[in-house]
């Protein structure tokens, strides 16, 4: 990660903790109107304008591959022409010019994806269904943070990223 990258992550966190509310929560509009205004700044250094550009760009390409990503129509199919099949590692092909190699390829990387999704919600489920239930144990805990605490033991890792409060 570059010093630009962890600059444009600092005006994002700062901006976050400055619309935070006391309960916690925040606008995600709000937030990117926030770092709008901060990345527009006229003394926002040059590198991290460009940094800030890379990034804009590379969301605006992740846009138009989800907005190109194949998927059932109308007419019972999955093609259109100009949907983009994604191969991996960045290689992208036009629907209406892929192989059957290419087909295959998306095929497994789509299983692939998919498992991993799977995975990632069980173990999401799982967290969530031990939160709940030591809540319903500690009902004069109100707050996941303060839970994690009391409960499960957390404490601070310095060499991860945080301290937003």
């Amino acid at each position: 990660m570059t010093t630009a990258d962890v600059r444009l992550r600092y005006i994002v966190e700062q901006s976050a903790v400055a619309l935070t509310s006391v309960e916690g929560r925040f606008q995600k509009r709000m937030l990117t109107d926030a770092v709008r205004e901060e990345l527009s700044r006229e003394d926002l250094e040059p590198h991290i304008k460009a940094a800030a550009l890379d990034k804009l760009a590379q969301s605006l390409v992740t846009g138009f591959g989800e907005h190109r990503n194949p998927r059932r129509r109308r007419t019972g199919t999955l093609f259109h022409p100009q949907d983009v099949v994604k191969l991996g590692t960045g290689t992208w092909v036009w629907m209406d010019r892929a192989t059957d190699s290419d087909l295959l390829e998306w095929s497994r990387l789509s299983r692939r994806n998919r498992a991993r999704v799977d995975l990632a919600d069980i173990e999401l489920q799982d967290y969530v269904d031990q939160r709940i239930d030591a809540f319903r144990s500690h009902a004069d805990v109100v707050y996941l943070g303060d839970l994690e605490r009391v409960v499960f033991g957390w404490a601070e890792d310095h060499t991860e990223l945080g301290g937003l409060f």
